[in-house]
């Protein structure tokens, strides 16, 4: 079978040389993005989501770093990085905002998680995910951190110690 296709692409390449040589430089370029993320320098999508509480539109905290968290209730990682993202807002006090928009469906789920884990920063439900998929955001937890200006200029994929000195002096240093 092997030589079969080895055969068989033999006879490819001796008939079509530029197509194939063309294919695999498109492949070759195609497929290397290099380690930043493309939208890393952009604006940051702006959205305004509201849920049974409060509204929230990004446009409003312009002139401040904003730390914009994906999460869900029923995602362990983001979970587990929850008293971080408290922790670093009751740190950094009112210089950065935290905004954590929440994926859940179940607003009472939502709202029960708030309560027993006593989240005291800025928060909102987007059951639509709306907000999320502006940003190509499908995977939980992922965190934007957006300049005064309103440009991203971090993403975070997966949980992180929020608390941790080096993105704090990153948060300060914005």
């Amino acid at each position: 079978m092997a030589l079969f296709i080895l055969l068989r692409y033999y006879k490819v390449v001796n008939r079509f040389p530029h197509f194939v040589l063309l294919s695999l430089t498109f492949f070759l370029c195609s497929c290397y993005q290099g380690t930043r993320p493309a939208q890393i320098g952009t604006e940051a999508p702006q959205f305004t989501v509201t849920d049974s509480q409060h509204t929230v539109s990004l446009k409003d905290l312009r002139g401040k770093t904003v730390v914009l968290n994906f999460w869900a209730t029923w995602c362990p990682p983001c979970v587990e990085e929850m008293p971080s993202l408290v922790a670093l807002q009751k740190d950094v006090g009112d210089k950065v905002v935290i905004l954590a928009v929440s994926t859940d469906v179940d607003d009472n789920a939502y709202k029960q998680f708030i309560r027993d884990h006593h989240i005291d920063l800025l928060t909102v439900r987007d059951a639509a995910n709306k907000s999320n998929a502006l940003y190509g955001t499908y995977k939980f937890p992922e965190t934007y951190i957006i300049d005064k200006d309103g440009k991203i200029r971090r993403k975070f994929i997966g949980g992180a110690n929020w608390t941790s000195p080096d993105i704090e002096n990153y948060l300060r240093s914005l």
